[in-house]
């Protein structure tokens, strides 16, 4: 299983290059022959896909993708057990944390099912005696992957195009590169498309490092590209399509989310939501982790309630630390190591950072101004509205924010306010396949993942008139 996985079959990367993984839990050798996809190897994937894409697939209608469709995510909810163990063997995340991302995966797969036969157009009135007609099409070969350590992707917890949930409702075609840090949960997928009876080559899966990134951003023959990962990685896909072909990209990369804390707001809550981010989701490499990025790691809270909150944060981050040193396969464990040695030392300088900044804190402390991707918050006091809405727009970030207030119409009117793509109140951010999440500033590049919105990403319109 370590091989690629394209025209349907396991096959051995001609580059001959391979490298392992170890479990960060333990340092504990879980493959050492992941195959390296090189550039004949990419070759063959793309022409493999490309003649999928003028192949059975297109013949078939929507309702029949669909059917497939359902038919995938109802196997993938059979083997959730599997490939969840995988993901954890490779990463140390809690099993329960890999489960609940490959149940999310399943219910996307079903929502983008039920659009498979719902492609819409347009057409005009025929009042100046041409009848016009704009049908939707597929951009054609796509290429999704990410530098997670952790495939959140495939098992699309909140946005990003997974194997492409959402592209199977039209003749598109797909190429996955898992991310290095974690490549065996993608590809025992490969065996599950094959029982679900899709087309061979629809679905392509590759692995690699940096070189294969390189290798697919700047393919002449992929037309669009879906990252998710670090701003610097992410403008260099964007380099590389824009030199190569032009291709369309998404891009879902860094965030500094801030959350909060009105004087009237439920604490209990707010907290628990906070804590909920640490268990969940805060634990990870210097790319992205799981939904980190999205994880409240700026805190303002309101002057008046300051005292009693820091103090029930302290336990409830306490609290968190009761499972720690326990396997990551015992359902009970809720935090995860960091991914390796580099990234422990990177959260330890944070936090003594922090600890010489910490009455100096504004918006030029890094600690303040960058990603962590460990269990760190910086909180800040503020005392009206309008302050604390320049607080939280002071970043060059805007993935996600959260608040918490009683008062419904301060949250809508704060809400609007935020330059964020996503905001939760009351609660910690949580996706649905019915809304769209997307990225602001540096977070993303205009494009949608999720939701109706995400399709049009992978379509293009073609304008026809008949007179």
């Amino acid at each position: 299983m370590e091989t690629l996985w394209y025209r349907a079959d396991y096959v051995d990367a001609k580059s001959g290059n391979t490298f392992e993984i170890r479990n960060p839990a333990d340092d504990s050798l879980v493959a050492s022959n992941i195959q390296v996809a090189g550039s004949e190897d990419i070759d063959e994937a793309v022409a493999a896909a490309t003649a999928a894409f003028n192949g059975p697939w297109r013949s078939l209608t929507g309702a029949q993708r669909g059917d497939l469709l359902h038919k995938f995510a109802d196997l993938l909810n059979d083997h959730l057990d599997q490939v969840s163990s995988l993901e954890t063997g490779s990463m140390g995340i809690p099993i329960s944390v890999s489960r609940m991302f490959a149940s999310v995966a399943v219910s996307y797969f079903h929502y983008y099912a039920g659009y498979a036969d719902k492609l819409e157009g347009g057409a005009f009135p025929a009042d100046d005696g041409v009848y016009k007609i704009v049908p939707e099409r597929a951009t054609g070969g796509s290429c999704l992957y990410c530098l997670m350590e952790h495939n959140r992707t495939i098992f699309r917890v909140e946005d990003r195009p997974s194997i492409s949930h959402r592209q199977y409702w039209c003749p598109i075609q797909v190429i996955f590169k898992a991310s290095e840090k974690s490549p065996l949960g993608a590809l025992t997928l490969g065996r599950l498309f094959i029982k679900a009876s899709f087309p061979p080559s629809v679905i392509n899966l590759v692995t690699g490092g940096g070189e294969t990134d390189q290798l697919l951003a700047s393919h002449q023959k992929i037309r669009k590209i879906s990252f998710t990962g670090s701003v610097a990685v992410g403008r260099k896909v964007q380099e590389a399509a824009t030199k190569s072909n032009l291709k369309r990209v998404t891009l879902e990369l860094r965030g500094k989310s801030p959350a909060i804390i009105f004087d009237d707001a439920g604490l209990d809550k707010a907290m628990s939501a906070l804590r909920w981010y640490v268990d969940r989701y805060c634990l990870g490499k210097n790319s992205k982790t799981l939904t980190s990025a999205t994880a409240a790691s700026r805190v303002y809270v309101h002057e008046s309630v300051v005292s009693e909150f820091v103090v029930g944060l302290k336990a409830n981050f306490e609290g968190a630390n009761r499972t720690l040193g326990q396997s990551p396969l015992d359902p009970q464990t809720v935090l995860r190591p960091v991914a390796d040695s580099i990234q422990f030392n990177r959260v330890l300088d944070f936090i003594k950072d922090g600890e010489r900044t910490a009455q100096l804190v504004t918006g030029d402390a890094r600690i303040y101004r960058e990603e962590i991707f460990g269990p760190v918050v910086v909180i800040k006091t503020f005392r009206t509205e309008d302050e604390v809405i320049a607080l939280a727009n002071n970043t060059e970030y805007g993935l996600s924010a959260c608040l918490y207030t009683e008062n419904i119409s301060r949250a809508l009117r704060v809400a609007s306010k935020i330059e964020s793509g996503t905001v939760a109140v009351n609660s910690a951010f949580l996706p649905s396949p019915s809304t769209a999440f997307s990225g602001f500033k540096q977070s993303g590049n205009g494009g949608r993942e999720s939701s109706k919105y995400a399709l049009h990403d992978y379509l293009q319109r073609n304008t026809i008139h008949i007179k």
